[in-house]
């Protein structure tokens, strides 16, 4: 076996998405400014190519949104997007967990353990912020992976890459985390005993309470 790490060699674009998609969900690139692809061109020091490809990216993943006669902007914070997303990822995930609990084996609990230690790490450092949403799929994806549905993994993924942003703002300034822990902590110990039922209503509750509190915040914000 290899001892050494693959080499990723990233396109511009990817680059380019990675630098946007930061800015966009730390909040750097507030909801609703204008993207202008000249200026992000020189500023990252890449030609307009990479830019707009980049942006459709991340239009895909509804971080950016394409207006005639604006151009592209970072998208608005919205309580109904946070009810409509949070919603279905309640309905989407609580399935993937009832299927995945029967075929999780010992080598997924040390994994998703070996993750949450590394988020509950990171939550102790606000300059880690970025890292967060990353390793909370990474802990979730350990789990619903035994589910064996890798096309319904990739919509939670990409309802989580929506979610990052409103996630933030819970974990941030809703004082989140200690509950985010106990909750995360709860669960790998229900799946680890097979408690379905719990682990299924924990884990709605889970998203759910994190929408209630989201939907707090983003009616603060855009008032």
């Amino acid at each position: 076996m290899s001892r050494f790490t693959p080499i990723i060699h990233k396109t511009r674009t990817q680059v380019v998405v990675e630098v946007l998609r930061e800015k966009i969900l730390s909040g750097d690139i507030a909801a609703g400014e204008p993207l202008r692809q000249s200026a992000l061109a020189d500023e990252l020091n890449v030609s307009r190519i990479p830019v707009r490809e980049a942006l459709l990216q991340l239009e895909a993943e509804g971080l950016v949104k394409f207006e005639a006669h604006k151009g592209a902007t970072a998208t608005e914070l919205s309580v109904n997007q946070v009810t409509e997303i949070f919603e279905l990822r309640a309905l989407i995930e609580t399935d993937m967990l009832a299927k995945a609990i029967p075929n999780l084996q010992e080598e997924h609990f040390l994994q998703a353990e070996k993750v949450l230690d590394e988020l509950e790490s990171a939550f102790k450092h606000e300059d880690a912020v970025s890292t967060w949403s990353e390793l909370n799929t990474q802990f979730h994806t350990c789990l619903y992976s035994a589910a064996g549905r890798p096309h319904t993994l990739d919509v939670v993924h990409g309802l989580n890459t929506n979610c990052d942003r409103y996630i933030r703002l819970q974990l941030l300034l809703a004082r989140g985390i200690p509950r985010a822990e106990q909750d995360h902590r709860d669960l790998l110990t229900y799946c680890r005993n097979r408690e379905t039922e719990k682990a299924i209503e924990l884990l709605r509750a889970h998203i759910l309470h994190a929408a209630d509190a989201i939907r707090k915040l983003v009616a603060q914000q855009v008032t």
